[in-house]
């Protein structure tokens, strides 16, 4: 009968130390996940942000295009001294008129500032799943970290060289930098 208490005691141990095992690999596979995560992200922001930049630019550009041409007509038929100027500065401007109740019709949406609007949600979207993303990763990190460090999982984890992981850190130097709001230029 103590033979059997032994082999029962020797068995759940080797269960148990399996189950360390078992946990250790699924905490670091799921931190691995977390960091794809991250990946994902960031890809996502370095495709998206750039094709809305430019997506803005046009958009703003062709606006900009149509409204100088108004401005310009504008401009030139209260700059027009004689009546022959003036009929043709007037008529120039109704059709720069013309050309932008077309493209307001046309494209209703085609508002600069609606665009400029849709690309500070977008970057906030994104820096938000971002930030979202960087705080799983730590938090599986942590639980990572904590299996490998604690007792008893910490012999296992020694053994089978599960190290201690860094978390998603700027350093000092970058987080500087990385507080001051990005700038966006066109």
């Amino acid at each position: 009968m103590p033979v059997l208490i032994v082999i029962g005691v020797l068995v759940l141990i080797a269960l148990w130390l399996v189950s360390l095992y078992n946990g250790l690999v699924r905490l670091r596979n799921r931190r691995q996940n977390a960091f794809a995560d991250i990946d994902v992200q960031l890809r996502q922001r370095h495709d998206l942000i750039p094709q809305l930049v430019e997506t803005v630019k046009g958009y703003a550009g062709h606006e900009k295009e149509v409204l100088l041409k108004v401005t310009e007509a504008r401009t030139a038929a209260m700059g027009a001294t004689t009546i022959d100027g003036k009929i043709a500065a007037e008529q120039q401007l109704t059709a720069a008129l013309q050309g932008l109740k077309v493209q307001v019709e046309a494209y209703p949406d085609l508002k600069a500032n609606q665009n400029f609007l849709q690309l500070q949600e977008e970057l906030s979207d994104i820096e938000n799943k971002l930030a979202a993303s960087r705080r799983f990763f730590n938090a599986a990190t942590t639980e990572y970290n904590n299996a490998v460090e604690s007792f008893p999982s910490n012999l296992i984890a020694n053994s089978f060289g599960f190290k201690r992981e860094v978390m998603f850190d700027l350093g000092e130097d970058k987080r500087k930098t990385m507080e001051e709001p990005p700038k966006i230029q066109f």
